[in-house]
This record gives C-alpha cells, sequence and structure tokens, in this order.
C-alpha cells in the first residue's frame, strides 16, 4: 500500500458522497445497478460503460482454465477497505477495486453470478505459493522483485504515494521532502509505501506495522510523526478516519509512475486473457470513469519537492 495543510471542502464533499453511495448495498453477488462490465452502451458498476467485451476466442469461459470450472475466483484482504470497497463487501460492485473486478470479470465473459470472492492477506498473495484464486486485487504495486514470486496484469491504477500528518504535529506544514528530515513515518510492511520512507524522504526514520489499521492508530497516539500511503487512502483517512490529521503532500514520481496491477499466479495461463481485458477497460475509457466515480479529487494535494 499508497497533500496538502488543508483538506479542501471538495475533496470531504466527495469522500462523504463517497460513504453516502455506500450505505445501501445490494444482495447476493450482484453489484447494485445491474450485471458488472457490459457491453457496449451498458453501464458497469459505479456507472461507467464499456464499449464491449473480449469474452471470444481463447479468452472466453469456454477455454479458461480457471480456479473452479466455469466461475471466476477474484481474492482480496479482510477487512476491505474504502475507497478501494464500500462497507468491507467486495461482491457489492461498490468501490474501485470491487468496481474493476467486476469490469474485468464481464471482459472476460464471467456475469456477477460466476465471481467467487475470497479472503487471502496481502502477504500470501506476493509470496511465491499456490493460489486458491484466477487473480487478486488489493492495492498491490506491480515492482521487479515481486514478479519473481508472481504474475501481474497491466497496471488497472497510476499510484501516488502520500505524507499524512496530525494537524497540530512537527511536520505538518512541510513544504519539501527535506522538510521531513528527522521524521519518524510509519507504513504497513511489505508496501511501497514503506520503500517511498526508506528510499525517496532521505533522513526519515520508518516504522513498519503489520496493517494500515495499526499504522493508523499509532498516528492517532503520537507514536509516529506521520503516515505514508497512496493517495485516495490518504484522502480517506483525513476525511473519514483521523478528522484531526492532514494530507501534508504528495511524494514526487520520478520516472515511470507506479502502478497497482492484478496478482496471479506465477506463469498462470490467464494472465494474457486478464491483461488484455485491463488494457481494453484503460483504452475504452471504463477505469478512467470507474475513478472519476469512486476515488476522490486530488486536487489541493501539493507534490512535495
Amino acid at each position: 500500500m499508497s497533500r496538502r495543510s488543508v483538506l479542501t471542502a471538495a475533496a470531504v464533499a466527495a469522500v462523504t458522497a463517497l460513504l453516502a453511495a455506500g450505505c445501501a448495498t445490494s444482495s447476493g453477488g450482484a453489484p447494485a445497478g445491474g450485471s458488472p462490465g457490459a457491453a457496449s452502451g451498458t453501464t458497469t458498476p459505479g456507472g461507467a460503460t464499456s464499449a464491449g467485451t473480449s469474452s471470444s476466442g481463447q479468452c472466453s469461459p469456454a477455454n479458461l482454465h480457471t480456479h473452479t470450472a466455469g466461475e471466476l475466483t477474484v481474492a482480496t484482504d479482510s477487512p476491505a477497505y474504502a475507497p478501494w470497497f464500500v462497507n468491507d463487501d467486495p461482491t457489492n460492485g461498490k468501490g474501485y477495486e470491487s468496481a474493476v473486478a467486476y469490469a474485468v470479470a464481464k471482459q472476460l465473459g464471467y456475469p456477477a453470478s460466476k465471481v467467487h470472492w475470497v479472503k487471502d492477506s496481502f502477504d500470501s498473495v506476493i509470496a511465491p505459493t499456490p493460489k486458491n484464486f484466477d487473480f487478486d486485487i488489493n492495492e498491490v504495486s506491480i515492482t521487479p522483485k515481486r514478479a519473481q514470486a508472481v504474475d501481474f496484469s497491466s497496471g488497472y491504477y497510476d499510484v501516488a504515494q502520500a505524507v499524512i500528518a496530525l494537524k497540530g504535529g512537527k511536520y505538518a506544514h512541510a513544504k519539501s521532502v527535506s522538510a521531513l528530515k528527522g521524521a519518524v513515518l510509519g507504513a504497513q510492511a511489505g508496501t511501497t509505501s514503506l520503500d517511498a520512507i526508506q528510499n525517496d524522504i532521505p533522513g526519515a526514520s520508518s516504522r513498519e506495522f503489520p496493517t494500515n489499521i495499526l499504522a493508523i492508530q499509532a498516528l492517532r497516539n503520537g507514536q509516529i510523526d506521520g503516515l505514508v500511503t497512496d493517495l485516495p487512502t490518504a484522502l480517506y483517512i483525513t476525511a473519514a478516519q483521523v478528522k484531526d490529521a492532514t494530507i501534508v503532500g504528495q511524494l514526487p514520481v520520478h520516472g515511470k509512475p507506479e502502478q497497482f496491477g492484478l496478482v496471479l499466479d506465477k506463469g498462470s495461463s490467464l494472465t494474457p486473457c486478464v491483461t488484455k481485458a485491463v488494457n481494453a477497460l484503460r483504452s475504452d475509457g471504463t477505469l478512467a470513469k470507474l475513478q472519476q466515480r469512486w476515488l476522490t479529487n486530488t486536487a489541493g494535494a501539493p507534490v512535495l519537492r
């Protein structure tokens, strides 16, 4: 897992709308508002449209060797956090990653009724062990090291890392990366957020936590000076979870942006078809529309230089 001194009213409003959207969930495994991911002109979860599917030929259920024949098994961690999921319920099609999973499934020819969700921890997903799913979606950044153990689809989200601090904290008004020198910053273990502290913030100390919830609690308790996580999660934390926290800023991106990818078993026969589905959703604008609906506007979060 990935700025400003005061969160804008627009960002707060957007998060409030996100929370309101999650109050009503559909029953069963289908997202509210219709079957997810759709053919030309139909509505995907979150209100996006998809130009078509890639369910013909080799990338169709008849030819895909899935974990359970005739079904698509999708994994994520538990709890499943907003804004990526809503109400800790991946099956409702609400939240960016739930909506993306159903859209990918539709591209592959699987209706919502044929999508089965399982729980798997972040550490287990990126380990070189046999998988009990077809793909995992859980804010897993694509890195060369991880790619030695698992397969990734192409990226479904470009990631910016953000620094959060308590409003009255010493580093709440830092304007540059160098101004964070001496700060003790926390992040979840095994994440690129932790890597960002260690590699991109010279002079800062890192503290790792088993989960993001424990890192957030450490911030509340003043045990760390700041928390590093992806920007949409940072906006959600400051608007809905830690009201006296603020986004200090985004860390600058060097070279190719970090991306989240769907995780598959190493050498999975599904990888080319899942990648094709993600590419189609990016090309036809579905990913952008789902981001616009489910992820908070990043305006007002300055880049720390």
